[in-house]
């Protein structure tokens, strides 16, 4: 009886490990990676001067409203030039097609390399 027992806890252990192990469903968030290419085009076509070999970076936080368009909360970078240019390029353009939900906020890094 008591071989039993310390079968059946083993077993529960190993149980158990195996089920805190496994990482179910690899999620891909979906809106995200298409929103944030939607956004790469809609900068494509930049005037931003970089010396060689120089990064600029950007966070914009954002929302979407009613009429499915973003609307520019913040920018978080060191350069005014770039927050201002983001803010013109990306306030209130047409995201309807990106799977994004009106009123959620969400933060897209941007990147300008040389």
């Amino acid at each position: 009886m008591k071989k039993a027992s310390v079968f059946f806890v083993a077993a529960a252990l190993m149980f158990s490990a195996s089920v805190f192990a496994t990482e179910g469903k690899n999620s891909v968030k979906e809106p995200e990676t298409k929103i944030a290419s939607e956004i790469g085009q809609m900068l494509k076509d930049n005037n931003i001067v970089l010396n060689e070999d120089q990064d600029l970076s950007a966070y914009v936080r954002f929302t979407v409203n009613t009429e499915g368009e973003i609307v520019v909360l913040s920018v978080r970078t060191e350069d005014s030039k770039v927050e201002s240019f983001l803010k013109a390029k990306l306030n209130y353009k047409d995201v309807t097609g990106a799977g994004l939900q009106q009123g959620k906020t969400y933060e897209v890094p941007i990147r300008f390399t040389s």
